[in-house]
């Protein structure tokens, strides 16, 4: 097995986020405090490779949110089910919050770009763009190959 440095694993694990378009986010649950809520989540890497969300404000994620901007994304590669464990994988940990006014336009053009099917939601006046500040990261690139990433790691 070839052994690769946290520098190529860092770049693997923005190629993954970068390459998917569907995570599982989970949220600390205003339902029942302190449990985790996990729903899967469209979203598009903005340039930085940090996940851009675009969710209605009557969803259970955004209204856990809104409480507790903590969360993490899980990406895996796809394949086989027989396979999951040993196909890379990466879950980006940080907290999520609105999409600033300044940047607002060039963020949601971006994600309708990724995702035309939101192009319909976004007629809608409850829809609202999200983005997660990854803090720390875990990549798992297959047996053998993990690791823990900063931010700083993570953005290359």
């Amino acid at each position: 097995m070839v052994s690769l440095t946290p520098k190529e694993l860092a770049a693997a694990a923005r190629e993954l986020v970068q390459a998917g378009r569907l995570g599982t986010l989970s949220t600390v649950s205003s339902r029942k405090p302190g449990w985790p809520y996990g729903s899967l989540a469209p979203y598009a890497p903005d340039e930085r490779g940090r996940p851009v969300f675009f969710f209605s404000a009557l969803s259970a994620h955004a209204q856990n949110l809104r409480k507790e901007p903590k969360s993490s994304l899980l990406v895996a590669s796809e394949g086989e089910a027989s396979q999951a464990l040993s196909r890379p994988r990466v879950t980006l940990l940080g907290p999520v919050a609105a999409v600033g006014e300044e940047e607002l336009s060039e963020v949601r053009a971006s994600y309708l770009k990724a995702h035309l099917e939101a192009r319909a939601w976004s007629q809608l006046g409850d829809f609202a763009l999200y983005r997660l500040e990854p803090v720390e990261i875990h990549y798992v690139g297959g047996f053998g190959a993990a690791v823990w990433l900063t931010a700083a790691d993570f953005a290359g």
